[in-house]
């Protein structure tokens, strides 16, 4: 007997890509979510969407519609100071209802959050999103030093990262949905026109349309039927 094919989430992962060990650690860490989830959520990386020699609005738009289209986000809020393009698309998908996990590896406290998350409050409290807050030197320590290889030790702090980003995950596409069917439609009938700059041509009100209706018939959406 054929077991059914699990399905699989787009998971949009947001994070800084402006040099050598972002792009490398970005492209790892998805990859090992992928792997990890064995292929339930299967991750699109901003950089890979861009080119290497232009910033411009196109980017920005292009960006922002593939958190739009993503069934769940992955948000790096590694840094002293958190990325602001990052902080941009993950408020972009929480106006959107888009089930999110937060990534944090950098064992260093800021913010002003006397407790809890170690950034910004603006940053936090938000509904279906869940936070993963891992020490990345401890997390070295434990997967990486004093491995036979780079790979495998490259392999084992990967995967302990992917594994609690995937329980994340998980839990926060768990949790309903805040808005109604009206209301969903109406907040991304907004949301394909507040960008401006040409956002909006990027994708159509059929379009638009039709990315509700499969949302709302993979549970990330309420329907009019299931709503109470």
């Amino acid at each position: 007997m054929t077991e059914p094919k699990t399905e699989s989430k787009k998971a949009y992962f947001a994070g800084a890509l402006f040099n050598a060990k972002e792009l490398l650690g970005n492209m790892l860490i998805g990859k090992a979510i992928d792997e990890f989830s064995q292929g339930r959520y299967e991750c699109v990386l901003p950089q890979n969407l861009e080119v290497a020699d232009a910033r411009s609005v196109a980017i920005r738009n292009v960006d922002l519609l593939n958190v739009m289209l993503a069934d769940v986000c992955i948000f790096n809020f590694d840094g002293s100071e958190l990325d602001s393009g990052t902080v941009v698309e993950f408020m972009f998908a929480k106006m959107l209802d888009i089930p999110c996990a937060i990534l944090r590896t950098d064992f260093r406290s800021s913010g002003d959050q006397k407790e809890g998350d170690p950034w910004n409050l603006m940053c936090s409290f938000y509904p279906r999103t869940e936070t993963v807050l891992i020490n990345g030197m401890s997390a070295y320590h434990g997967n990486v030093h004093g491995k036979a290889t780079m790979f495998h030790g490259i392999t084992d702090m990967c995967h302990h990262i992917a594994e609690q980003v995937v329980v994340a995950l998980d839990k926060a596409t768990a949790a309903a949905p805040i808005y109604t069917a009206l209301e969903a439609k109406a907040v991304y009938k907004a949301a394909r026109r507040f960008p401006g700059s040409g956002y909006s041509d990027l994708i159509s009100l059929q379009n638009m349309s039709g990315l509700i209706t499969n949302k709302q018939s993979r549970g990330l959406l309420n329907s009019a039927v299931s709503q109470k």
